[in-house]
This record gives structure tokens, C-alpha cells and sequence, in this order.
């Protein structure tokens, strides 16, 4: 489930601190995801449907539209910045259609109606040994520069929100869960994550230096439990301190 990440620059805006100008859906009146946002399905599986990625209107605003049928799929924006202490990602989202037999724990049921995830540059020696080999294998076989250390926000069913685990399909992607089956359908919530902060909390055993940011990605799946589902995400930001004035 690993995907190439071509690399593209970053603008920064001045303010309070560093805003990483990601592409806003805001921003243009096109159906379509504003450039560089990219759609990507699973590599090597061209049978398998790609979730759907549009642009709609919702309450006066215009956000991404994210829909399953039995498909996998991710909507990534790349670029390549340094992160520092109290770095914050924030976006909104909503569902209207749930995946009630979802269930990260396994991978027969390992699908999540929406999810926001950083992807991060982390060197691969910093890999535990014998994942690292496993790692070493699956990046062969994709013939892919694979992301070493991915950290997904999800919005999973029966887990507990603030549960966090490894992928069941890899430990180089870790879950947090931000919404589950008792959050109210159909209505918008706000997030706000120190990604900086979540890293060390999810690889710091890894590595003790966060580092690179190089991708933001918004997802959805229903491919294992064969189901559909739909929602809506808002703008991302990304916000990143300010060096302190002297």
C-alpha cells in the first residue's frame, strides 16, 4: 500500500508562524483537486476501483467530495520541509455514510471512511533491524521510493477515540483515531494536530529527530470489507513556529 512521492517545493507565507501554502479546495471553482493534489490508487492493482476525489459545494463552501465502493484509494499533495516543535495540522471533515464492519485491528476489515495522513522522510537505518529488511524487500518490489514512516488521523468505527496503533499491514504506518462510531454523522468537526509532537509519540523510539514532512495525504478505503461510503474534508493547513525574533 505504499505509493511514489515525487517531490514538490514548498511556498511559505509569513504570519504568526510558517504556513505551508498547501493547495486549498476553497480556492478554485473546478470539480477537479486543485495542482499539485494528485489521485492515486493502489500501485500494481489496476482491477481494484479508486476512491473517488471531486470537488463539490457544502454549506457555501467548496471541499473535497470522498467516496468508496469497495475501492482504495489517496489524494496526495508532496513537498519536502523541515517541522519543527508545535507544528500544527488542521482541517475539517465530516461523514455521511459510515463503514460500521470496519475494524483496524485486522487486515480483512482494515478500512476507514476518511483519513488525513503525514508521510515523513525518516532515513531507513533508522528502521529496526529485521523490519528493516522486510522493508528493504517491499521497496524492491514496488520498485518505488517507498515512505518510511507514515502517521494517519482516521476516522475508524468501533475503536476508541485516541487509540493508536500500527497498521495490521505494516508498522511504518501508524493510526490515531479522531473519530469513531459515536461521532455525530453528517455534521463538521474540526481537528488540530502537533504532528512534530506525534511523530516522537509514534517513531521516537525510532528516531529521536523529526524529520522531513514530505507529503500530506487524504484517503479513503473500503476495499477490505467491501463496502461504501462517503464524506467531505475541508482545507488543510499547516502551520510551522516561526524562528524566535533576537
Amino acid at each position: 500500500m505504499y505509493r511514489i512521492l515525487p517531490a514538490i517545493a514548498l511556498i511559505l507565507l509569513g504570519g504568526n508562524g510558517w504556513a505551508a501554502s498547501l493547495s486549498a479546495f476553497s480556492s478554485t471553482a473546478s470539480t477537479q483537486p486543485p495542482s499539485p493534489w494528485q489521485i492515486f490508487g493502489l500501485p500494481g492493482r489496476a482491477e481494484k476501483p479508486i476512491t473517488q476525489f471531486d470537488l463539490t459545494d457544502v454549506d457555501g463552501a467548496h471541499v473535497l467530495r470522498v467516496k468508496t465502493d469497495k475501492s482504495w484509494g489517496s489524494l496526495v499533495h508532496t513537498f519536502k520541509e523541515t517541522i519543527k516543535p508545535g507544528t500544527m495540522l488542521k482541517w475539517r471533515w465530516r461523514v455521511e455514510q459510515p463503514l460500521p464492519k470496519a475494524d483496524i485491528h485486522v487486515k480483512a476489515t482494515e478500512d476507514s471512511p476518511l483519513k488525513v495522513c503525514v508521510s515523513f522522510d525518516m532515513p531507513i537505518e533508522k528502521i529496526p533491524g529485521a523490519e528493516r529488511t522486510l522493508f528493504r524487500f517491499a521497496q524492491w518490489a514496488a520498485r518505488e521510493k517507498l515512505p518510511t514512516a507514515t502517521l494517519c488521523y482516521i476516522w475508524g468505527a468501533k475503536e476508541a477515540v485516541g487509540y493508536e496503533q500500527a497498521s495490521p499491514f505494516t508498522a511504518r504506518v501508524r493510526y490515531v483515531v479522531l473519530a469513531n462510531e459515536t461521532t455525530p454523522l453528517k455534521t463538521w468537526a474540526s481537528r488540530e494536530r502537533d504532528i512534530y509532537a506525534d511523530f516522537l509519540k509514534a517513531f521516537g523510539h525510532e528516531s529521536p529527530v523529526v524529520p522531513a514532512l514530505t507529503a500530506i495525504i487524504i484517503g479513503a478505503d473500503s476495499d477490505n470489507t467491501q463496502g461504501s461510503s462517503y464524506g467531505y474534508v475541508g482545507d488543510v493547513q499547516l502551520t510551522i513556529p516561526s524562528a524566535p525574533k533576537e
